[in-house]
């Protein structure tokens, strides 16, 4: 089964003769939204298997976006693509206290503004930064693209590279993480994980390195090869740790066996030197495995003040009582998290458990991840982005970084299947649509980049 719940998605359900109710959405206008998230005129649809229970920018960065009124999402005739956001990169001067906040707020967060950075894409998964404020964001389809905000910027019309990805309707491999190098405005290294067809037909993930040479994508060199792959079930997200680790997220290629097969790249984090290389502080030495037992992870992030290692993980998609148990996981090295032996908190002193799990009637579908990192009340909140919950999910952790004080779901149903989060150096977010990953509803304008701005 899918660990995006394509069972539990509303086309998934209209294939099997359910009686998902789909939600419609309209494009969003690039205009700013303010106040409560509710839009008129939407509703929730029904779950056909899995249902579920019940810092704002500086002034001179957004100049050119100030909008007095309460904008709701309205429909357009034809996407737009360009864009006026300037996005920062570097932190502007904040009248706030230098010193971290000890802890998150325990209560609500409130949605101040959404925004439309750019639309028209197709299926997005990931999204990284450049120092020069170039976003790059992969598309499923195996092409990588340029946003360039500010004026006269927007999505660029040519991609950056594209790469031979083995894709599917259907599926969910194809292109999917990306991540520069933290030295990219030295050498311009852009490392990227994606599925291709392997001889005799099989399906394997990579992660390649290129280089960013004339505004385009170069020099592809592979770093590391022959991760198991499949139509599902193929992790892919990659990220830089405060280490200067390249940390890589794989599933289980739908064979839970792999997951905890500790000679098996499937169903692991890992952990690897730039150049590819196994870091002689790995658990298992010549290994790259850092962690075992998972079976889709799609989101890693690190706390801001511990350094703490925290992912999303899929739980599966059978019916009640085999769903849904999607996990928030606190990861340590050489840990092993159960799949497939266990699922969601099974008190087994063999494996792991969960900080949080949504439970065998909700699913979540939990995508990328990040921590609200700047000064402030949100300092220290784990945010992830939703696919089948269709929400942003805020955690709040004790002191321990364990108990969960607090949670909430934000734009819930609001912009659809959401697949990634990422902080910027305002304290805002981007956010990543992926309603065209073929289990969504588009809008006319989707796939779309979000700038959302939480306080």
């Amino acid at each position: 089964m899918s660990g995006e719940r394509r069972e539990c998605d509303e086309t998934g359900a209209a294939a099997a003769g359910g009686t998902g109710e789909r939600v419609a959405r309209e494009p969003l206008t690039g205009r700013v939204r303010r106040g409560p998230t509710s839009v008129p005129g939407k509703r929730a649809g029904r779950r056909a298997r899995c249902p579920d229970p019940g810092t704002a920018p500086a002034a001179l960065l957004l100049v050119a976006l100030v909008v007095t009124s309460c904008v709701p999402p309205r429909a357009s005739s034809s996407p737009s693509t360009t864009t006026t956001i300037p996005i920062p990169t570097t932190a502007a001067p904040s009248a706030a206290s230098p010193t971290p906040s000890p802890s998150p707020r325990v209560g609500a967060a409130v949605v101040e503004n959404v925004q439309l950075v750019a639309s028209g894409l197709r299926a997005p998964w990931a999204v990284d930064l450049a120092p020069d404020g170039r976003l790059f964001v992969t598309e499923r389809p195996g092409r990588v693209r340029i946003v360039q905000p500010g004026p006269g910027g927007g999505l660029r019309a040519d991609p950056w590279a594209t790469v031979p990805a083995s894709t599917s309707g259907d599926g969910e491999k194809g292109l999917l993480g990306i991540a520069l190098d933290p030295a990219f405005a030295s050498n311009a290294f852009v490392y990227l994980y994606y599925s291709y067809v392997a001889a005799g037909g099989a399906t394997r993930n990579k992660v390649v390195r290129m280089r960013d040479q004339n505004g385009l994508g170069t020099e592809e060199t592979v770093v590391l090869d022959g991760i198991p792959g499949n139509n599902d079930h193929d992790g892919g997200r990659l990220k830089f740790g405060p280490d200067g680790k390249l940390y890589v997220t794989t599933g289980d290629a739908e064979n839970g066996a792999n997951a905890q097969n500790p000679t098996s790249l499937g169903g692991k984090i890992l952990r690897l030197n730039k150049d590819g290389s196994i870091p002689a502080d790995n658990p298992t030495s010549g290994s790259p495995v850092w962690s075992l037992g998972h079976r889709n992870v799609q989101g890693i992030a690190w706390h801001p003040d511990t350094g703490a290692l925290y992912e999303t993980e899929h739980g599966p998609s059978d019916p009640f009582p085999n769903c849904c148990n999607d996990e928030v996981n606190l990861i340590v090295p050489g840990g092993n998290y159960g799949w497939p032996t266990v699922r969601g908190t099974a008190g087994d002193q063999r494996f792991r458990d969960p900080l949080l799990d949504s439970g065998r009637l909700e699913t979540w579908a939990p995508s990328g991840a990040a921590f609200a990192t700047k000064p402030g009340p949100l300092r220290g909140s784990f945010i992830f982005a939703t696919l089948r919950g269709q929400h942003l999910h805020r955690v709040v952790f004790g002191p321990d970084g364990r108990t969960v004080l607090f949670q909430e779901k934000l734009l819930t149903n609001q912009y659809g299947r959401l697949r990634d989060v990422f902080e910027i150096a305002s304290g805002e977010f981007l956010v990543l649509t992926s309603n065209r990953d073929g289990r969504g509803i588009p809008a006319a304008d989707d796939d779309r980049v979000l700038l959302v701005t939480l306080r």
